[in-house]
């Protein structure tokens, strides 16, 4: 028997086999011009969503260097410690009488011993009287502050080094209290919703799919609200490290909108700003880290700091400790690295030590990913002191040591507000209203505690 090819039209199906197997009469060809893509009876489904921007989070930096702590109060205050020592920048000196004015007032008392500079001269002096803004100083070396034109009328800086009394004469008149510095912030309520209509959820479609906590398998409508609730905890983090306490905001204020400090509200308010690392450059090398060296060490010399870096920084520091010899050529010993040579010029740097200092840097996505702080690109790195902080908590009524970043949320025995989840409507198992639709609602409500933010810097 011959095989009849149906004729007087396009070749749709033309033979069916009665095995899988590829002949010349039981296949479709789209190449001959007859036929195109819509006489396909099943396309081909790739059911496997693909994951275009890899995992899209942006939440971790705190989990890194933080803790989360619970509070049950509208506020967290903490005390931290003022410096030790007395010192005064800008005061009025009339050189011909000795009479430095400071002009907020001061804590030096006759009888101190003082150092006196105007960033030229530096002489040290006795304190003979003292006003409430005034203090009427001697030099030890000659018999005026104008003597030989040393110094002139202008802007000095002084500190107390030590004191000095005659024989027989009484104790030191009154006292210094020490100085410190109290701060406060509030928590905010952040919230959000998935919502999902009867109609849609009832169109049952599979998907599968790859979680960015790495979890993977098929999900149903659903998939849409894993996204919103990854988006929220995303929220999380960004919120507290982009707020901004509403005071120091323009414009008419919103009632009932308090704001909260983030991280870098908190830095650049009482931390450290600059533009690259020295101030003047954006390209990295180890004047740059010796610049940092210099602020470290004013404000306390933590030996261990984190670098959190956009990529543009992290490649200019690997090329930057690329550059150097090994075994510690300029002073730069690779300590962390257990000073191996193929360690420390792998271009995969993690950390290295300058001085006295261990760095350790690590990609931050959040300032790289295009929607978030990729988009403006302003802030190219944080530095952020490794270890813990002593303070005095008010509530406890003593010091504790706690991380210097820390989350505090709002939870007590009635409500954790830490992270808040429930489903409303209708839909989806929830009948609370006749809402034909299924709601997850989020909430949560936290603020950050920045400790120390004098050991923190910001990288413009």
């Amino acid at each position: 028997m011959s095989t009849i090819i149906p004729t007087g039209g396009p070749n749709l199906n033309a033979v069916p086999a009665p095995k899988k197997q590829t002949l010349a009469t039981n296949y479709l060809s789209f190449t001959g011009g007859d036929n195109d893509w819509s006489q396909q009876f099943l396309p081909e489904l790739y059911e496997a969503e693909v994951e275009r921007y890899g995992d899209r989070t942006v939440s971790s930096f705190l989990r890194m260097v933080g803790a989360e702590m619970p509070m049950t109060s509208d506020q967290v205050v903490w005390s931290e410690q003022g410096r030790l020592h007395l010192s005064y920048e800008g005061a009025a000196l009339v050189a011909s009488t000795g009479v430095i004015t400071v002009s907020a007032g001061h804590a030096v008392r006759a009888n101190q011993t003082i150092v006196v500079s105007d960033g030229t001269t530096t002489v040290k002096a006795f304190v003979s009287a003292v006003t409430a803004t005034t203090i009427t100083a001697k030099r030890y070396d000659k018999a005026a502050f104008s003597t030989d034109t040393d110094f002139a009328d202008g802007s000095v800086s002084l500190f107390v080094f030590g004191a000095e009394f005659n024989k027989g004469t009484s104790g030191m008149s009154g006292a210094v209290t020490p100085s410190f510095a109290s701060f406060t912030n509030q928590p905010i309520i952040i919230k959000d919703k998935y919502e999902v209509s009867g109609s849609d959820a009832s169109q049952i479609g599979w998907v599968e799919i790859t979680g960015e906590s790495g979890q993977s398998g098929y999900l149903w409508y659903l998939k849409a609200e894993g996204d919103t609730r990854t988006r929220f905890e995303d929220y999380l983090e960004m919120a507290v490290v982009e707020g901004e306490n509403a005071a120091a905001l323009s414009g008419a204020a919103v009632a009932g909108v308090k704001g909260t400090e983030g991280l870098f509200a908190a830095i650049q308010d009482r931390g450290h700003v600059t533009a690259g690392v020295d101030g003047s450059s954006a390209a990295e090398d180890l004047s740059d880290f010796d610049e940092i060296l210099k602020k470290l060490d004013k404000q306390g010399a933590i030996e261990e700091n984190m670098l959190f870096l956009n990529r543009e920084v992290s490649l200019n520091i690997d090329d930057m400790l690329a550059a150097q010899n090994s075994y510690g050529a300029g002073g730069t010993s690779y300590g962390v690295f257990s000073n191996s040579e193929d360690m420390a010029l792998n271009l995969g740097f993690s950390g290295f030590r300058r001085g006295s200092y261990d760095f350790y840097k690590t990609d931050w996505k959040y300032l790289n990913d295009a929607t978030t702080r990729g988009l403006v690109t302003d802030i190219r790195g944080v530095l952020v002191p490794a270890g813990t902080s002593t303070v005095y908590d008010k509530v406890l009524g003593k010091n504790i040591k706690r991380p210097f970043l820390h989350v505090r949320y709002r939870a007590s025995e009635a409500d954790d507000r830490k992270m808040k989840s429930w489903t409303t409507g209708s839909v989806g198992g929830a009948f609370t209203s006749d809402l034909d639709a299924m709601e997850v609602h989020y909430l949560s409500e936290r603020c950050l505690v920045v400790q120390g933010a004098n050991n923190f810097m910001i990288l413009n």
